[in-house]
This record gives C-alpha cells, structure tokens and sequence, in this order.
C-alpha cells in the first residue's frame, strides 16, 4: 500500500467517484492516516488542509462514502476511490456533487439541481 505523499507536503488528491454511475463527486486531500482510516473503516476520510485535521466524510451530515473500490494511478500519488454515496448528495452546497457547475460563455453556470438544503444538515461544519 505504498503510496508517494512527498509530492503535496505529505498530501495526496483523493478523487471520489460513484461506483454505479461513474460521475465523480469530489475531491479531497489525504495523509498516510486519513489513507489507512479509509482503508481500516470503509469510510472515506480525508485530511483537511483548512482546518489542519483529519475528518470523515459525513460527520456531521450523514452523507458517507461507502468505499468499493481504491486504484492509484501510475506514480502512486493519487488515489481514485469508487463509493456508494449515502444521502442526497456529497457538496457541502447541497449538490449531489462538487462539479455542478460548468464554464460557458467565459462564466460558471449552474448546471445542477440542488439534491438537499445544506441549512438543513449543517451546523457550522462541513462534511
């Protein structure tokens, strides 16, 4: 399980995918721990570079990332885990993912519906 986190300041992306349709739905950063916690729990947990400290996806949302599936790419410094998303939506703006808009004419545009109301599920922290 040999991964390269020399390259981010012991950090590698994480890009998160919906093992049944494909579309990705984030990405996030982690350290070796927040690696072996995935691993060890099943659950997807990244390191956040905000708040210095490592958190699982769905702490305090609910909205967990069930891992099936971790491949790395060829110079093993990114990881593309494939999950089944529990809840509405992954983005902390209350989008099934974190890519709903889309650059055209020069300008993002929304280009999804909203799945959720993050006012709803969020009290002050993000996950």
């Amino acid at each position: 399980m040999e991964l390269d986190y020399s390259k981010l300041d012991g950090l590698i992306p994480a890009v998160i995918q919906d093992a049944g349709t494909g579309h990705v739905l984030m990405v996030g950063f982690m350290n070796d721990e927040a690696f072996r916690k995935t691993v060890e729990t099943g659950f997807a947990t990244f390191f956040s570079r905000s708040r210095n400290k490592l958190w699982m996806k769905g702490e305090s949302s609910g909205h967990r990332l069930v891992v099936k599936e971790i491949r790395t790419d060829c110079d093993h410094d990114t990881v593309l885990i494939r999950v089944e998303a529990l809840g509405p939506g992954v983005c902390h703006e209350g989008y099934q993912s974190c890519f709903f808009r889309r650059l055209e004419e020069g300008g993002w545009k929304t280009v999804e519906s909203r799945t959720y109301e993050p006012s709803t599920v969020y009290s002050g922290s993000q996950g």
